[in-house]
């Protein structure tokens, strides 16, 4: 049997947690703008370097990286969310497997995993 957290301590998780979702926002938000202006950039005809050269792969590089970061963001965004969801559902800080206690200090370093450190080291 899981035991909840305290609301103080919900409490304190719910902050932190609507701080990232700003926080991962506004990184999305950004990438997506830089982004956008590299998309313009490159339909200019006099900025449109060849892929096959070192200045086209280096920017080819350079998106691809944008890409990664911009994805591995949005599923970190959608972690965060999903926390916030759980902590209104009364389900945050059990674990999504075998529905135990997930520590608080578990939750200090992750505070968007759903799982406790025996189920998450079983996935592995």
């Amino acid at each position: 049997m899981a035991r909840d957290l305290a609301v103080s301590t919900l409490e304190r998780f719910r902050k932190r947690l609507e701080e990232e979702q700003v926080r991962l926002g506004e990184i999305i938000r950004d990438i997506e703008a830089e982004r956008e202006e590299v998309r313009l950039t490159e339909t200019s005809s006099d900025r449109s370097p060849d892929p096959n050269t070192a200045e086209g792969g280096s920017l080819a590089f350079e998106m691809e990286k944008e890409l990664s970061l911009w994805q591995n963001t949005q599923d970190i965004l959608a972690m965060v969310e999903e926390s916030l969801s759980r902590i209104d559902e009364g389900t945050y800080g059990k674990c999504e497997v075998c529905g135990g206690s997930i520590p608080v200090a578990r939750l200090d370093a992750l505070p968007y995993t759903k799982l406790c450190v025996d189920c998450a080291a079983s996935r592995r």
